[in-house]
């Protein structure tokens, strides 16, 4: 087996040994290197092959963001996918690093299976992304998953919050079975709570409290310009139900158009 090969780069000696410990568990991932900071990551990554960097944003001598710009003067197929693993969770924040090519963004403290999960996404997506903002995602763009990470940060809901994933898993349901948005609260709701060992009433709350931060954020337009109408206001939040309908029939639709071209 071929494995990814994954350079750490944090200043926080501990948090950089619980990923090499984890992350040389996984059968599929070695650690090609750590860095401290920028300048050695980059020293690394001049040096030996790298599929996926992990990289923090505040640190001495160069930061994340600098790595990233350093990154873009590289071809396209020369860069190593981006992750950033950074305890800042600004908005601001988020979107200079989307700019800059990072194909995720996590704060910390993440779950050691989410970073291993979106390393191998990261993996099966296509060429890194170059210096363009990233758009609310295009129809037929990389997996489901793939998408609705960028829809969910696009609408401004991070990922480290319970309802992001609860959200995720109801989009699914109701793309694989549309029917059951009808019976929310006694099929939705529960069939989430059994994948997450959870209650209804907190799936429930979980995903309201995610749809009120993207809310909050003022992310309202990207909703809108996504569906090319005006389907929400600040004043006027979906519910559940009708967010989570919203997401998977545009997702529905652009897959009908894809298949159908």
């Amino acid at each position: 087996m071929e494995h990814i090969q994954v350079l750490i780069t944090d200043d926080n000696d501990e948090i950089r040994a619980a990923l090499r410990a984890y992350l040389e568990s996984q059968e599929d991932m070695a650690v090609a290197g750590e860095a401290a900071n920028g300048a050695e990551a980059l020293r690394i990554l001049g040096e030996k092959p790298v599929d996926v960097l992990l990289l923090d944003i505040i640190m001495p001598q160069l930061d994340g963001y600098g790595v990233m710009e350093e990154l873009l003067h590289r071809p396209a197929g020369e860069r190593p996918r981006v992750i950033v693993l950074t305890a800042l969770n600004r908005e601001d924040f988020i979107h200079r690093a989307m700019r800059l090519g990072a194909d995720y963004y996590m704060v910390k403290p993440a779950d050691m299976q989410a970073i291993s999960a979106r390393i191998r996404d990261a993996m099966r997506r296509g060429d890194p992304v170059g210096s363009d903002p990233i758009p609310f995602p295009a129809a037929g763009a990389h997996s489901i998953d793939d998408r609705l990470s960028n829809i969910f940060l696009s609408l401004g809901i991070p990922a480290h919050i319970k309802g992001y994933q609860f959200l995720r898993e109801a989009v699914k349901l109701v793309l694989d079975n549309p029917d059951c948005i009808n019976r929310i609260t006694k099929e939705l709701y529960p069939a989430i709570a059994r994948r997450f060992s959870t209650s209804a009433s907190k799936v429930e709350r979980a995903i309201r409290h995610a749809i009120e931060v993207g809310w909050s954020r003022g992310r309202v337009e990207s909703l809108n310009r996504a569906f090319g109408c005006r389907v929400a206001t600040p004043e006027d939040k979906p519910t559940n139900g009708e967010f989570i309908a919203l997401i998977a029939d545009k997702l529905a639709l652009e897959e009908r158009q894809r298949t159908a071209q």
